[in-house]
């Protein structure tokens, strides 16, 4: 008998978290990936390696949440965010970045932003912040509590 696993995603269950990778380094991406599948039901549809090829997967594949890098060539994180946003504002997005400042905050709802999480940090808060964004809170340093936008 096999057991397929459900989560709930923007209030309805699916049977897996399809999650788009977007960072300019394939280490980093690969590091994301597998951090990411050894959650049960998760898997990454789609990885990028800068920004207008992130708004193009994100269009392409529609995945349940996007993990993207601020800094990246072509376009950066935070443009990238604003044009999927504009086009599909249900995909949450959480900023993946060396050093996460207050002046990501500013980014959180208009920008489609739903959290951050610091690329040192990554081991411990990148799942616990998947899960956050997906039941529909944000996800910030020392703001990890918050509730649903």
């Amino acid at each position: 008998m096999s057991v397929t696993t459900t989560t709930t995603v923007y209030g309805s269950p699916h049977p897996r978290i399809r999650v788009l990778v977007a960072d300019d380094h394939e280490v980093m991406r690969m590091g994301i990936r597998n951090l990411l599948q050894l959650q049960s039901g998760w898997s990454v549809c789609a990885e990028a390696s800068n920004g207008q090829e992130a708004v193009e997967k994100a269009f392409q594949f529609r995945p349940d949440i996007i993990i993207m890098d601020v800094t990246m060539p072509v376009m950066n994180g935070l443009q990238a965010a604003q044009q999927i946003t504009k086009i599909e504002p249900r995909i949450p997005i959480i900023l993946f970045s060396l050093h996460v400042s207050d002046d990501l905050y500013r980014h959180l709802k208009s920008d489609g932003i739903r959290g951050a999480v610091s690329k040192g940090d990554a081991a411990r808060d990148l799942t616990q912040a998947v899960e956050v964004v997906l039941r529909g809170g944000t996800f910030f340093p020392d703001r990890k509590t918050a509730s649903p936008a």
